[in-house]
């Protein structure tokens, strides 16, 4: 099968993921699952014909693959949708993972988003974070609240994204997209830059470090409304994050700094439901003055409190998210186990 047969095979089969690795069948990922097509393994050589394909499909050049041994990067094909691919190598061959994107914005009823997260774009300044571990829909989540956006507000929104997932087209937003390493040089480069381009909304694609972390507290500062992720996995954990990538004399300035600017904090996770198809659940920090008091004072240890009783502000933790979905049957009870924070007292209101 040529590159174009596969993209057509994994759109049919409804595939998240296609698999280009020596050794194996083409395989997809569907509903979290793999599917293995065939049984004919693909041998290095497959791999670079499909690789090469994939790069004049995308109209790429292939020096960031020969320069630095892999590369990321997004392409479209009109009759199938938007691919996010990372070629890289493994083995001392060639190896490729597409992301299958389809066009259109995702449905945030359709996908369980809750209108609580959807809240969180209609600030008109500060820093909305949302975290998670890679795969998790952090970006398809961030997608829907620029839709929102773009939707009902007169503005520009700016996007640093690596690569682009989703296109936005201009509706009441003005709405810039950049790529890194395409559009700019990379996320710091691309943030100081925006700070010159009318900014309403920014949307940075990752807070990766010292840098690009600082330099979004200071966009955020300027009166936009930043959106960012992290890879982190509690509303705690990403506001300490942030503090640690610090030295200890700065760390209580940005303390100060982050209750002022932080809005709020989503985690999310990607749980199997019980027919199979992933379901996203979620945490909800909402910086109402207690919380602003308790990022200020460093009492992050309290937050999960704040959330459990913050249910009228929007809030809530992730094992009360994960007990919805259990009772609602659409997860097991395994699998509110395996995903919880608190084992015990998910237990407990388990019945276990």
């Amino acid at each position: 099968m040529n590159i174009n047969e596969i993209i057509s095979l994994a759109v049919e089969k409804d595939a998240s993921d296609i698999f280009l690795i020596a050794g194996l069948p083409v395989t997809f990922k569907a509903y979290g699952d793999q599917l293995r097509i065939g049984d004919e393994k693909l041998f290095p050589a497959d791999i670079t014909v499909l690789v090469d394909e994939i790069y004049d499909v995308s109209g790429r050049e292939r020096t960031n693959l020969d320069n630095h041994m892999d590369d990321d990067f997004s392409f479209s094909i009109s009759q199938f949708g938007r691919f996010r691919v990372n070629v890289f190598r493994q083995r001392g061959s060639l190896a490729a993972v597409i992301r299958v994107i389809k066009f259109g914005l995702p449905d945030p009823v359709r996908l369980g988003i809750p209108e609580s997260v959807l809240q969180l774009a209609d600030y008109k300044k500060g820093m909305v974070l949302v975290a998670g571990a890679a795969g998790s829909g952090k970006s398809t989540t961030l997608a829907c609240m620029i839709d929102r956006i773009n939707r009902s507000r007169s503005c520009h929104i700016i996007t640093m994204e690596d690569p682009i997932e989703y296109i936005h087209r201009h509706e009441k937003a003005i709405v810039t997209q950049r790529e890194i390493f395409i559009d700019t040089p990379g996320y710091l480069e691309s943030l100081r830059s925006a700070l010159r381009e009318s900014p309403d909304v920014i949307l940075l694609g990752e807070m990766r470090d010292y840098d690009t972390i600082s330099s979004a507290i200071t966009a955020a500062e300027t009166g936009t409304l930043l959106f960012s992720t992290l890879h982190t996995s509690s509303a705690a954990n990403t506001i300490n994050r942030i503090i640690d990538v610090f030295p200890a004399s700065a760390q209580q300035q940005v303390k100060i700094q982050l209750a002022q600017l932080l809005k709020g904090i989503v985690c999310q996770q990607l749980v199997p439901g019980v027919d199979g198809i992933l379901i996203p659940a979620f945490e909800v920090l909402k910086c109402t003055p207690a919380v602003q008091n308790m990022i200020r004072d460093g009492k992050l240890h309290q937050l999960d409190s704040v959330m459990q009783t913050g249910a009228a502000d929007g809030m809530f933790t992730m094992d009360a998210s994960l007990l919805k979905l259990y009772r609602e049957g659409r997860i097991s009870k395994e699998t509110a186990l395996i995903s919880c924070v608190h084992y015990e007292n998910m237990s407990k209101r388990l019945g276990i």
